[in-house]
């Protein structure tokens, strides 16, 4: 029997399956990746961008078209990590557009969501480039368009557009070359693809594992903690010693913990002579002493309510979080403020220095959200807010939060790098009005030419070079250009790229793996090099990267 709609609570489920799938297939994604860097991959940022709208849907206990596209879209739009899960937030967006108003999707309805959801990713991206998830949302529109058309049974219209979403893929690597240079299909064309494998599943009838939703995946990890004191399994913190009345052999150890597994969690069993140490997190605290009563005497008893004390921290931090609230609020209004996304202690401090408000922790090993830009923008009592994301897979997610925010005017200043969000905001000019100081931030960070070192976390080839797993990367602007075994002969075949006769500085930030000993060292090196140009060195302690570089 033909299966013709799709309603509320099939469309939920169906949801949260894509999220289940992407979730399990995340790893497989982000090996896709064409740069073999150590960051936060395609795969992981649009997880967690679909498992933050996970979690709002799960949270429906009685779910409507118009409640549950609601919860999918705003959960996604402030949940969005990295360029692929802003794509990905906008592709939900549009396709919730499309379906809201109904109460069950046919195919007709379907097909014209799945369009409006590739015109809405489209217009989010500035440029366009094809062999990407946007050439994978287009073919899906397409076909589904097509299939809309021949079919009114949903049975047949789904897979059909699932084989054909899979020979778009297939092609990716003929639209960018890099992709058939590294012999991957695109990662962001492959999670969209798992997406609406895992909702297939879903609408199949077959069962799926839910329960990633629920285990805390995808939270911002910037906000207030909202678990509450329900959340805590085993409320009661036991501890205790044991004084021996005779030996407690290796048996009678492995037996008491067994026991204490049985009713709790977060157990310590030390045994030194005739003294042992207890520790357990338990409903019961009477089973534990009164099964440890066999072995001897007890001593030092203690228990704790962490239920209650799990309230009580949550009211502490909710006052002090009113009272700097407050605080804020009482503190005249400023014309501009200033937030920068970074990593590193050294990186941190530079920036404010120089005058940011509010830092964002992050960068390529954890891209921030949307959401985690809004609660930015919240803390800094200014009029004009210039964000500097220092990161190109970070823009899209700063430009999805200016959209996002009415009460303040919010610049985003499209800085790809620290050193060109540092340029940035040392070129602002305080007398000068935010449009003139906005087009000056822009000018000069293209004026900076910016080198990262760091190590392959696979074998890949890309830009004419073969890079296996461990070898030391030079990366510049325009991508790889340097490959060695090395950390500072790596350094100086970028530097080497970078730099020019017209070259008046150049600025290393190490990284939290070198020492400071080793930097001013290797900055000596650099300076009789480079004669004629300024050396400076500081700490950036940044993971992951053992050298950022600035060249102007």
């Amino acid at each position: 029997m033909a299966t013709k709609t799709i309603n509320a609570e099939m469309l939920t489920k169906m949801f949260l399956a894509g999220a289940a799938n992407i979730e399990a297939k995340k790893e497989f994604i982000n090996e896709l990746n064409v740069f073999p860097v150590p960051d936060g991959d395609t795969g992981t940022n649009m997880t967690l961008t679909i498992l933050a709208a996970a979690k709002e849907v799960s949270s429906i206990e009685n779910p409507e078209m118009l409640t549950v596209c609601k919860a999918i879209s705003s959960g996604s739009l402030r949940g969005a990590r990295g360029n692929s899960g802003v794509i990905l937030s906008q592709l939900l967006r549009g396709f919730t557009k499309g379906v809201r108003e109904t109460k069950e999707v046919d195919a007709a309805t379907l097909a014209a969501a799945c369009e409006r959801a590739k015109e809405t990713a489209y217009k989010a991206v500035m440029k366009p480039k094809e062999g990407t998830i946007l050439t994978v949302a287009r073919g899906i529109a397409e076909k589904a368009i097509e299939l809309a058309e021949t079919t009114e049974d949903l049975e047949e219209f789904i897979p059909q557009v699932i084989d054909y979403a899979e020979e778009v893929l297939a092609k990716t690597p003929d639209m960018l070359p890099v992709l058939k240079d590294a012999g991957v299909v695109d990662s962001g064309g492959q999670g969209l693809l798992e997406v609406i494998k895992g909702a297939y599943d879903a609408f199949q009838g077959k069962d799926i594992d839910y329960s990633m939703i629920s285990s805390g995946a995808g939270k911002t990890v910037t906000r207030v903690s909202s678990e509450t004191a329900a959340d805590i399994k085993f409320g009661y913190c036991t501890e205790f010693i044991i004084m021996t009345e005779k030996e407690f052999t290796d048996k009678d150890e492995v037996e008491f913990k067994a026991f204490l597994e049985s009713i709790g969690d977060s157990i310590v069993c030390v045994a030194d002579d005739d003294i042992v140490k207890i520790h357990v997190h338990t409903n019961d605290p009477g089973l534990a002493i009164q099964k440890a009563l066999t072995y001897g005497q007890l001593s030092r008893m203690k228990i704790d309510n962490m239920r209650e004390e799990h309230e009580e921290k949550l009211i502490r931090d909710a006052e002090k979080l009113a009272a700097e609230q407050k605080k804020k609020e009482q503190e005249p209004r400023k014309s501009v403020g200033f937030i920068a996304v970074s990593i590193g202690a050294g990186m941190n401090e530079i920036f404010r220095e120089l005058g940011v408000d509010y830092i964002i922790e992050g960068g390529q090993t954890m891209n921030p959200s949307t959401d985690d830009m809004l609660n930015a923008i919240d803390q800094v009592n200014a009029d004009h807010i210039f964000i500097l994301p220092n990161n190109k897979n970070i823009i899209l997610a700063a430009n999805q939060a200016q959209s996002l925010t009415k009460d303040k005017d919010v610049i985003v200043i499209p800085s790809k790098t620290v050193p060109q969000g540092i340029t940035a905001i040392i070129n602002y000019m305080p007398e000068a009005d935010v449009d003139t100081n906005a087009e000056t931030m822009q000018e000069e960070i293209g004026n900076v030419k910016t080198g990262q070192v760091t190590y392959a976390v696979r074998d890949t080839h890309i830009d004419d070079k073969e890079i296996h797993e461990g070898d030391i990367m030079g990366i510049g602007d325009a991508g790889i250009l340097a490959v060695g075994k090395e950390i500072e002969a790596t350094t100086k075949e970028l530097l080497a790229e970078l730099a020019d006769e017209d070259t008046e500085l150049i600025s290393l930030y190490y990284g939290e793996e070198v020492s400071e000993e080793t930097a001013l060292a290797f900055a000596d090196e650099v300076a009789e090099l480079y004669p004629d140009a300024d050396v400076d060195t500081h700490c950036g302690g940044q993971p992951i990267y053992y050298y950022v570089l600035s060249v102007e």
